[in-house]
């Protein structure tokens, strides 16, 4: 028997919404000394209009006879905009041959989910589950594996995947009073908020021809939100209305090279013309030189 550190992983359910199939799992992760993921019900587990989600242990067959994991863990439904939407459920449960699952058969209602903003981002779900195994019962030795659920990685107390910390760190290193006024508290959503300023800044290094006038209205208004949850980017308002003036000298730019097109392309034609004026005068000239 012995005591575990706590495991915070998080999974993005890609095209929620159009999802057919009645159950699915994540990637495994390991933790207690045994393979976990989750296992979810887009169109709810025997709780019709629910989304069902579930703390898993995988492979049981293979784990000693009489394993036990003793474990207390929390699922997050995330809203993105809003931490009090969220949705956070806990529990504790021994986790054994019998009763491999538990987890939450009514985590949130589908017409929630669906009517409210901010849990579905471009079709997304982003599910946060952090689980502390606190007594293990039945030692197996199993390797981390490669897998699309990652556990995240603090950095100025915004958790991040590992693959963003370096992005985050240059952030903090050149604007350092970048979260100084940052006001959620809630670690899912102060997630989220990392997630939708590093997407805001990824748009923003994108040249004036990838962006749409519509492009850049929504990075204006996805800026007002970040600022108004507390972040200072003034820098990245200025490049925004910098790429804004860039957009305009473009839109310029095409306006009147396509008026000049129109105003050579009846020039070019008349030079058609007397080009082929021209041949017909030199076939002439020469019928009248020649000699009888």
């Amino acid at each position: 028997m012995e005591v575990k550190i706590d495991t915070t992983i998080t999974w993005v359910i890609k095209n929620f919404s159009s999802l057919q199939s009645e159950s699915l799992y994540s990637d495994n992760f390991v933790a207690g000394g045994c393979k976990w993921r989750l296992w979810a019900f887009p169109k709810g587990n025997k709780r019709a209009n629910h989304f069902s989600l579930y703390l898993n242990v995988r492979d049981k067959e293979s784990l000693p006879i009489g394993w036990r994991r003793h474990a207390k863990f929390s699922l997050t439904v995330v809203n993105k905009y809003s931490e009090k939407l969220s949705r956070l459920r806990e529990t504790h449960h021994w986790f054994e041959h019998k009763a491999p699952d538990w987890g939450f058969p009514e985590m949130i209602s589908l017409t929630e989910l669906n009517a409210k903003e901010g849990f579905l981002v471009k079709g997304d779900l982003t599910v946060v589950a952090e689980i502390e195994v606190l007594e293990v019962v039945g030692k197996l030795d199993v390797s981390e594996e490669s897998s699309s659920v990652m556990e995240t990685i603090d950095v100025n107390g915004f958790y991040v995947l590992p693959s963003q910390v370096d992005s985050v760190k240059r952030l903090f290193e050149i604007h350092l009073d970048l979260a100084s006024k940052f006001r959620p508290k809630n670690p899912h959503l102060k997630t989220a908020y990392m997630n939708f300023l590093l997407s805001l800044t990824e748009t923003l290094c994108q040249s004036t021809q990838e962006l749409s006038n519509e492009d850049l209205s929504d990075a204006g208004a996805s800026l007002a939100y970040l600022k108004k949850a507390g972040f200072k980017l003034d820098w990245l308002e200025k490049k925004l209305d910098e790429i804004k003036e860039k957009k305009k000298k473009e839109e310029a730019c095409l306006a009147r090279l396509q008026e000049i097109n129109e105003q050579l392309t009846p020039l070019k034609q008349k030079c058609l013309d007397l080009e082929a004026q021209i041949d017909k005068e030199k076939e002439e000239l020469l019928a009248a030189r020649a000699p009888l």
